[in-house]
């Protein structure tokens, strides 16, 4: 039981580091962000509402284990993920790793979130 939490916790915060990471280069870097959604064929107006729906991810990752809110959260997040790869491989500018880490640390969080 105890190493099923530390799993968790360790996944679940690595993913949490890479999502404030993500979240701060789009409210603080939004020239280089706009860029990037301009060559995926984005709308720009959505970088800032894209930010803070990952932050409100994170909160229900958070505070809202085993509910309904919490579901949600991880598909949400796994859909973001699945997209993110597929962008960055479809203009080829070799950035998927991002979200195979993120997918990976999601899917660890997600099971372990299970078991504790």
């Amino acid at each position: 039981m105890k190493k099923d939490k530390i799993i968790f916790y360790v996944a679940t915060g690595l993913l949490t580091l890479l999502m404030f990471f993500s979240s701060g280069m789009y409210f603080f870097n939004y020239e280089e962000v706009a860029k990037m959604f301009g060559a995926f064929g984005y709308p720009t107006y959505i970088i800032y509402p894209y930010a803070v729906v990952k932050l409100l991810g994170l909160v229900a990752l958070w505070f809202f284990r085993g509910k309904f809110l919490n579901e949600w959260a991880y598909a949400g997040y796994f859909f973001a993920f699945i997209l993110a790869f597929f962008a960055h491989f479809m203009i080829g500018d070799g950035e998927q790793m991002g979200a195979i880490i993120a997918m990976i640390l999601l899917i660890v969080s997600y099971i372990y979130s299970k078991k504790i």
